[in-house]
């Protein structure tokens, strides 16, 4: 750190600010001094890498999702008897919703897992039973050929996903957060939401090809089948690139730091010990609250836009299937051009103005979007859209740095995929089935708009009541920058200058 200056000439004012920053930082941890060897320096390649492979588990995770959301409708014809229309489409939902009921379970398992053996690991089982569980859909013959059995095997490997999804968005999330510096953690974890919008886009684009091909008949007859089919292949690609990653550095340093506390004994009897499925309830039980309510609010408006959306305009609004796909596939490219620059903004800024504009928006401009849509002309639909979309994107490109600096190192991964999967499984996945069953019980088409600004008003409380961790280090965690010259600066900074 440059404090030395000419004598009788006064300091750079920058370099007072940043010093006393400094200081006042290092001074507030409860922790002995850092040494140099206690901060990461990260290396930019290995974050780059990092952040790669998990987008990708990501972005397969929620093409998944999409291709079942987006098929909703020929599902329910395929897979369930025929008969009313609306209870086909509620079955279909009801399944969607059924493999959300296990993801707290593989939260629970491989949470607490990835607390134990590495987070790499983990993530490389649950990209496995994803692909096999995605691609074994595409393979189940319909209701036609053997009756009962169909929506019985789709329920069984829909119930394989939610299960390692449990352990998905909480390891892909924490492994970018702890792979990424102090000052760039929203950036580079806006890639992983980058991954969300991908994989519902190339969902919807392969479903509108597909339909636009094959028609109605076709869909119904073979066509569905290809992108479940598809997951296969793009599975194996993340687990090769998943495999080649090496352990989070803050793993890394909290596993070398158990090695030398303890002789090899007491080190085994630690390792078992963390990730303790029991303590995480017992000792942070109020950031879990916090966390589900977060990750409730912002799943309800994140699966009513982004997957029941679809189903809406075309059941409510008369529109064709392709028609309301490609009204939304618009609106998530403006998304994922925007998601970085709102990553950038909330590293800028901080978390919580940026969490809460979304959930403001989405509190204000529900109502406005809805009516807007239900105009139906194109300019109406697409601008109702796109303002429900600019309040999701101040969420997607911050939450995933948020979430995992509410917890520490030891416990982040357990905590988070519970925490995560909880609220998910109760709000998320039930949406389009709440929403379609709310709207037939009412006969209101506003019900959508309804059920965002309740989730909406949750989520504001929620981002109130959380403390702001934007250039921050993890909690349980040294400091993570990007070089040698700002290790140095933490360091001399645990030391008041006279300069200064």
């Amino acid at each position: 750190m440059t404090t030395d200056t000419e004598e009788g000439q006064a300091p750079d004012p920058e370099a007072v600010k940043r010093h006393r920053a400094l200081f006042r930082a290092v001074k507030r941890r409860k922790n002995p001094p850092l040494r140099r060897t206690d901060i990461t320096v990260t290396d930019e390649a290995a974050v780059k890498r990092a952040v790669k492979a998990a987008s990708l588990g990501n972005a397969m995770e929620w093409f998944d999702f999409g291709i079942y959301s987006y098929l909703a409708v020929t599902i329910g014809h395929v897979f369930f008897p025929s008969g009313n229309d609306t209870v086909q489409l509620i079955s279909s939902f009801a399944t969607f919703a059924v493999s959300f009921l296990v993801r707290p379970i593989g939260g629970m398992v491989f949470g607490p897992m990835g607390d134990k053996i590495g987070r790499k690991k983990v993530l490389a089982m649950t990209m496995i039973m994803m692909a096999i569980g995605t691609f074994a859909i595409g393979l189940i013959p319909s209701y036609a050929t053997i009756g009962f059995w169909a929506p019985v095997l789709l329920i069984f490997f829909r119930l394989v996903q939610g299960f390692s999804t449990g352990g998905e968005y909480g390891g892909a999330s924490t492994f970018i957060a702890e792979y990424a510096p102090d000052k760039k953690r929203g950036f580079f974890g806006s890639f992983l939401e980058f991954g969300t919008l991908a994989g519902y886009v190339g969902a919807a684009g392969l479903v509108t090809l597909l339909t636009s091909l094959l028609g109605s008949d076709g869909m119904e007859s073979w066509g569905w089948r290809v992108p479940f089919l598809v997951a296969g292949p793009i599975g194996l690609v993340g687990l090769y690139l998943r495999l080649k990653l090496d352990e989070t550095p803050a793993f890394q340093k909290m596993e070398d730091a158990s090695s030398h506390k303890a002789s090899e004994a007491a080190t085994s009897v630690e390792t078992t010990a963390k990730g303790d499925l029991a303590k995480i309830f017992r000792d942070y039980w109020p950031t879990l609250v916090l966390c589900i309510c977060l990750v409730g609010a912002y799943n309800i408006t994140d699966y009513m836009l982004l997957s029941y959306m679809p189903t809406y305009l075309s059941d409510e609004m008369g529109y064709s299937e392709a028609h309301g796909l490609l009204i939304l596939i618009a609106t998530m490219v403006v998304l994922m051009c925007i998601i970085n620059q709102v990553g950038k903004l909330s590293d800028r800024f901080g978390r919580k103005p940026l969490l809460m504009t979304g959930m403001l928006g989405f509190f204000v401009l529900s109502i406005p979007s809805f009516l807007l849509v239900q105009n139906g002309a194109l300019w109406a639909v697409s601008l109702g859209m796109l303002l429900l979309g600019l309040s999701l994107v101040c969420l997607l490109g911050t939450m995933s740095a948020a979430l995992p600096a509410l917890f520490p190192t030891n416990v982040r991964y357990g905590s988070l995929s519970v925490g995560y999967n909880l609220s998910a499984s109760i709000f998320g996945g039930t949406t389009p089935l709440v929403i379609t069953a709310l709207i037939g019980l009412t006969g209101s088409d506003m019900m959508p708009a309804y059920y965002s600004m309740a989730a909406a008003l949750v989520g504001v409380i929620a981002v109130a009541c959380m403390k702001e961790t934007a250039q921050k280090p993890l909690a349980g965690s040294p400091p993570s920058v990007e070089t040698e010259e700002e290790a140095a600066e933490i360091v001399e900074a645990q030391t008041p200058d006279p300069k200064f």
